[in-house]
């Protein structure tokens, strides 16, 4: 009798056990199937750490993360922790589908300053930094002979780049590039090129100087004459990967991390790329970087628990871990950064990439800008830039009308 009691007080224990153990789900961005190891690897090295929790990991495709989020949120079920953008969490957060996070001084400081800051808004952090990577440009150096260029001479500058994009296509039909102006790329561009988007004080849109609108009619003059693909405004860096994948395009402008979706989509034009800097506009010497973090969305059951996985995912040794597997992207940690993994070259487009990129990181910055109504504005920058390179209004009037609409809202 005193067996059969004790027997049933064990599977209690254990059904009680059970019933307690707490399920984190956390989603990432267009990791699968690549990186599945890795993030299996870290659900589990988590579970470990903490018996009573089971990790359960979803890969979402970038063009629905926002709107699944959302969805998400709004029905009270959302994730424990989200891999976010930078510019996807500006606008998560001015909708209020994200949590504040509470960091101490010591884990703030295992950050670099630039990418925490681009989390923080209002003094409150939205988000625990991953990984970035510089851009570079990855090129098909068969194309570059047919075209009578030399692969051991890529652009270094955006004009020399745009002269070889017309130099590709007169002489093979191929196109050279596709330039990241969909979107609001051209915001970067801008700020690239040392041009303002807001005044000093953020109360002011002033992008429709002379100076902007020659750097947009820069790109409608390429389209007008068939040297950048009809697509680009449409599906921006995965329409150019796919295109350069399939041995249609030059020059791939591209995070370094993508390089190894070359790889596994043809091996052939992977094994003809080279990599080179992405080409600076010395005016403004700097790279838009765009910064990946991982946040905590707005009514998660266990705010402490979900903090805790996204710190996790974060420290030091597995973004370094992280790195390794990518083989291109970087940490935003101080420790990870500091590797002698980042600094060894290789022979193939893939080391050639991350060598690259490490050298590019001095002048990396996310240039995301934080203003209200991103979503509205963005919209409007987004159908006025279209209108301008269709040639259904110039350059001035296109950049003219959003700067009216932005400073409405403004």
């Amino acid at each position: 009798m005193n067996r059969l009691l004790l027997m049933t007080a064990a599977l209690l224990s254990v059904s009680a056990a059970s019933a307690q153990k707490t399920t984190l789900e956390f989603w990432t961005i267009s990791l699968a199937p690549l990186f599945n190891d890795e993030m299996n690897r870290l659900s589990k090295a988590f579970e470990k750490d903490n018996p009573n929790v089971t990790v359960k990991w979803v890969d979402v495709p970038a063009t629905a993360i926002e709107q699944k989020l959302l969805a998400a949120v709004a029905a009270g079920r959302p994730p424990a922790v989200v891999n976010l953008s930078s510019d996807m969490t500006v606008k998560m957060v001015q909708q209020g589908a994200l949590e504040a996070m509470t960091l101490s001084a010591e884990q703030q400081k295992l950050y670099f300053p630039s990418p925490l800051a681009t989390f923080t808004f209002d003094k409150k952090i939205y988000g625990a930094p991953w990984y970035w990577a510089p851009k570079v440009v990855a090129y098909n150096t068969d194309i570059f002979k047919k075209a009578g260029l030399d692969p051991n001479k890529p652009p270094l500058t955006i004009q020399t780049m745009i002269d070889a994009a017309k130099k590709v296509k007169d002489k093979t039909g191929l196109y050279g590039f596709m330039p990241n102006v969909n979107g609001t790329g051209l915001l970067y561009l801008f700020q690239e090129a040392g041009l303002p988007v807001l005044n000093e004080s953020g109360s002011k849109a002033v992008f429709n100087s002379d100076k902007h609108v020659q750097l947009l009619q820069t790109y409608v003059d390429l389209y007008k004459n068939g040297y950048i693909p009809e697509d680009t405004m449409r599906r921006g860096y995965v329409g150019a990967t796919e295109l350069y994948s399939s041995g249609k395009l030059a020059m791939l402008i591209t995070g370094p991390q993508f390089i190894l979706r070359v790889a596994n989509d043809n091996k052939t034009v992977y094994d003809l790329t080279k990599v080179a800097p992405y080409p600076i506009n010395i005016a403004g010497n700097l790279i838009h970087t765009p910064l990946m973090g991982m946040a905590v969305p707005k009514g998660v059951k266990d705010k402490e628990a979900a903090q805790k996985l996204a710190l996790f995912l974060t420290n030091d040794a597995n973004q370094l871990a992280f790195s390794k597997v990518t083989q291109t992207t970087f940490p935003s940690t101080l420790k990870a950064s500091s590797d002698k993994y980042f600094k060894a070259g290789g022979d193939n487009a893939t080391d050639q990439g991350r060598l690259v990129s490490s050298g590019e990181l001095k002048k990396a910055k996310d240039l995301t800008l934080v203003y209200p109504d991103a979503s509205k504005l963005n919209k409007v920058f987004k159908d006025e830039v279209e209108a301008a390179m269709l040639g259904q209004k110039s350059a001035k009037a296109a950049l003219d009308a959003i700067v009216k609409a932005w400073n409405a809202s403004l």
